[in-house]
């Protein structure tokens, strides 16, 4: 019986063409024009006619690529959510299931209208999550995606049967939609996963329009479960919450049984929900913050007691510039250790000093050094520096290194002080660095940048994410601006600062590791050879016990290598994660991979 009631289902869906076309047709339109304006966007051009809590956040992503002031935004989004009201509407229709047994299908009015609202809902939900998505192609790295997409998927997931089910807003969706968003979510995420892995070995065009088809014709599919499963909805749900609810509230009050299911009628459960995902996202965040979820960030240091090198008048007799301590590395030399932003200076740099006794091992301060060329000591809110200043305070500290050494000096940075490495490098080409550690790195910053509009004013989604790193850094113990000059100065120099430093400037002899959980925001195209990949989360390498070996091997002169076996697995799942993040982040405009 269930294998008739299955074939009847397929037959149904196959003889829905106008379906299929407009949802497999919509969806290669899309990427016809991506193809031909912006290529590495072409993972995201199936989501258009995906179902329409998806579809929302592909727009509003789009909306946020696109940087306008108030009134051209607003003309903009007006125009945006009109258009995709009506395609929603008219999937909806052409999904319906048809029979003389079947419920006529939502007039076209109410589909529209119904479909507007969840849009405007989503938006509303998710602008946070755009907002971090648009943050981490300004500076990529991993943190914020990692808070945006549990925010994404259970605003999805609440919303799933929005713009299809009669009365959505005041229920909660059923089980069988649940699944079929999530299905939804994985196909797309597989053919962004796929269509990414195919660009980067420069197949044919054609053929990754198929791929944007295929999916498609999943969408249609999707519509089509979605359609049956509304048609077949009750008028108004009778769910256990509500039948407890008003048990709960019959037996504490002298109203008739049935008054409470009248009054949460009109209750928008479904928005409320997503507005519940949201609080809990950012309690989390507040946790971690707070300190009571910890995960790879180093401690603060003690009040007293940090080792900041060694003291004045006591300095190790360092031999002559050109001499060998026996392991291949001058003895002359000096590690500047540069962490990230939110850091506290001067103690991370001591397991690299048990490591490497004989080497001058210092940490960089972001306030600069003492009468006595001693560091200071520094706390988070000191770290939000423009690039520019940050290059030149590293450099003016590797200076003093090489005065004090007459050799030359080794840079070690991680997260944030990647992007002043870069600096120094593009700024200073001619400094006495020897060797280059890139801990963390922050991988083609500014993909995206903070555009300028006509009137001089700050373009929406800027206005949006300086608002949300005022939140964040309210919430965090950095001060109230977060990190606003650190991001202005990524949106104007990162990405000629990291084109300066993989240009050729600044010495050979370079390491970069970079923990697995930062593949969500790594270009997707293949890795290079010489990048290490360790499991992890950004920001906690530099204290990584199967990492500092490493470090401190390099620095010495020889070999600095993990286990080739596990080094091939861990690639392979770091190219997998970036392909699937492609889905969820803003699309690539920008990024062009090297030739294979």
């Amino acid at each position: 019986m269930s294998a008739e009631i299955t074939a009847a289902t397929a037959d149904g869906f196959l003889r829905h063409r106008a379906l299929i076309l407009v949802a497999a047709g919509g969806a290669v339109v899309e990427g016809a024009i991506l193809t031909a304006i912006a290529p590495t966007a072409l993972p995201v051009a199936a989501q258009v006619t995906a179902l329409p809590p998806i579809a929302a956040y592909h727009d509003l992503r789009w909306l946020f690529a696109d940087g306008q002031s108030w009134q051209g935004f607003a003309v903009v989004v007006a125009v945006v959510l009109a258009a995709h009201a009506v395609l929603d509407a008219t999937l909806l229709r052409l999904a319906w299931p048809r029979g003389p047994a079947e419920p006529a299908p939502p007039r076209a009015s109410r589909a529209f209208w119904s479909c507007l609202a969840l849009t405007l809902v989503c938006w509303v939900i998710l602008a946070p999550a755009a907002t971090l998505t648009f943050g981490v192609a300004v500076l990529p790295f991993s943190w914020p995606l990692i808070g945006a997409l549990p925010l994404v998927l259970g605003a999805l997931l609440v919303l799933s049967h929005g713009g299809i089910a009669e009365g959505w807003w005041n229920r909660l969706p059923p089980l069988r939609m649940l699944g079929w968003l999530l299905g939804s979510f994985a196909v797309l995420s597989a053919s962004s996963a796929l269509i990414a892995h195919l660009d980067a070995t420069r197949l044919d065009g054609g053929v990754l329009l198929t791929v944007v088809a295929v999916t498609g014709l999943f969408n249609a599919r999707a519509w089509y479960g979605m359609a049956a499963l509304a048609a077949r909805l009750p008028a108004r749900s009778s769910s256990v919450w509500r039948v407890w609810l008003r048990r709960v509230a019959w037996r504490r009050s002298s109203l008739p049984p049935r008054t409470p299911v009248r009054m949460l009628n009109g209750i928008p459960v479904a928005p409320l929900a997503g507005v519940l995902v949201l609080v809990l996202v950012i309690g989390v965040a507040r946790l971690m913050f707070d300190g009571d979820i910890s995960v790879g960030r180093h401690p603060p240091p003690p009040a007293t007691g940090a080792v900041l090198g060694p003291a004045r008048g006591s300095e190790p007799a360092y031999a002559v510039p050109g001499g060998s301590d026996g392991q291949g590395k001058d003895p002359a030399s000096a590690v500047l250790v540069v962490e990230g932003w939110g850091t506290w200076c001067c103690d991370a740099a001591n397991g690299l000093r048990v490591l490497e006794p004989r080497m001058m091992v210092r940490q960089f301060s972001y306030l600069g050094l003492d009468a006595l060329g001693d560091p200071l000591r520094s706390s988070p809110d000191d770290d939000d520096l423009p690039l520019p200043e940050l290059g030149d305070k590293i450099a003016a500290q590797v200076e003093y290194l090489h005065s004090v050494t007459h050799g030359s000096v080794d840079l070690v940075a991680e997260s944030e002080g990647t992007l002043g490495v870069y600096a120094v490098l593009t700024r200073h080409p001619n400094l006495p660095v020897s060797s280059v550690v890139l801990l963390s790195p922050i991988i083609e910053p500014g993909q995206l940048r903070f555009p300028g509009t006509r009137d001089g004013s700050r373009p929406v989604p800027t206005q949006a994410l300086n608002e949300l790193n005022h939140l964040v850094g309210s919430m965090s113990p950095y001060g109230s601006t977060g990190a606003s000059a650190l991001l202005a100065s990524v949106s104007q120099f990162g990405a000629q600062y990291f084109a300066g430093a993989s240009s050729g400037n600044g010495p050979g002899r370079r390491l970069t590791v970079i923990p697995l959980a930062d593949a969500l925001t790594l270009p997707a195209c293949s890795l290079p050879p010489g990048m290490m990949v360790v499991s992890g989360f950004h920001g906690g390498l530099l204290g990584n016990p199967a990492v500092l070996p490493v470090v401190a091997r390099f620095l010495a002169g020889q070999p600095a290598t993990l286990p080739a076996q596990n080094q091939a697995r861990m690639r392979t799942a770091a190219e997998v994660i970036t392909n699937v993040a492609t889905a969820w982040r803003m699309p690539d405009v920008t990024v062009t991979c090297p030739a294979p």
